[in-house]
């Protein structure tokens, strides 16, 4: 199923699971001044997993930024949070008043081009809780963003635009997976930031 008029504030899945998305929040030459803020200032690094006990690096690059020295553990690779920028405290501000929930947490990727992705996946690491609350803004290159049922397969599309917030919470991560799927016809570079909350 392809929602590619993306209707905000309807949860865009059928069953187990709820994802809203918000639409644009922040206009054109607000998301273009970050876009070009947080390529230059974030100190990125290539994302590492381990499969079958070796270590591999990815082409797209991510940061982990919050609150405090959290270590965050995903596909067996352990990351120490970084502290938040102007720009990035900024944005979350923003995304908190109208979400109207808390994050301590974000995991920030950077996509140069189409041709880096990333694979079917669920957000459920036990750090983030039983029912995580994950909030993320796009800036840059519009991107499909893909959700698919653990069960029956069922999939969902969405077009995520250049400054637009997504969210997913309730059951979603236990049912559903989600990727950002390559394409070779998109060229230039998307950032997203995924904002969520990490338990002690």
């Amino acid at each position: 199923m392809d929602l590619f008029n993306n209707d905000p504030l309807q949860n865009i899945l059928p069953f187990d699971g709820e994802v809203i998305y918000h639409g644009v929040i922040f206009n054109k030459n607000k998301a273009d001044q970050f876009l070009s803020s947080l390529i230059k200032e974030i100190p990125w690094q290539q994302d590492e997993f381990v499969i079958f006990g070796k270590r591999m690096l990815t082409p797209r690059k991510v940061a982990w930024i919050a609150n405090k020295d959290f270590a965050y553990t995903y596909s067996n690779a352990t990351k120490i949070a970084l502290p938040w920028t102007v720009g990035l405290h900024i944005i979350k501000q923003e995304v908190e008043q109208i979400t109207g929930c808390s994050f301590n947490s974000c995991l920030l990727n950077l996509y140069e081009n189409g041709e880096q992705g990333v694979s079917w996946h669920s957000d459920d690491e036990a750090a983030l809780g039983e029912q995580p609350i994950i909030a993320s803004v796009s800036f840059g290159a519009l991107r499909k963003f893909s959700f698919k049922h653990k069960n029956n397969k069922q999939k969902i599309d969405i077009n995520l635009e250049h400054g637009s917030l997504i969210m997913m919470q309730g059951n979603t991560q236990r049912h559903w997976q989600h990727a950002i799927l390559k394409s070779k016809k998109i060229l230039k570079p998307r950032i997203s930031l995924t904002f969520r909350t990490i338990y002690d």
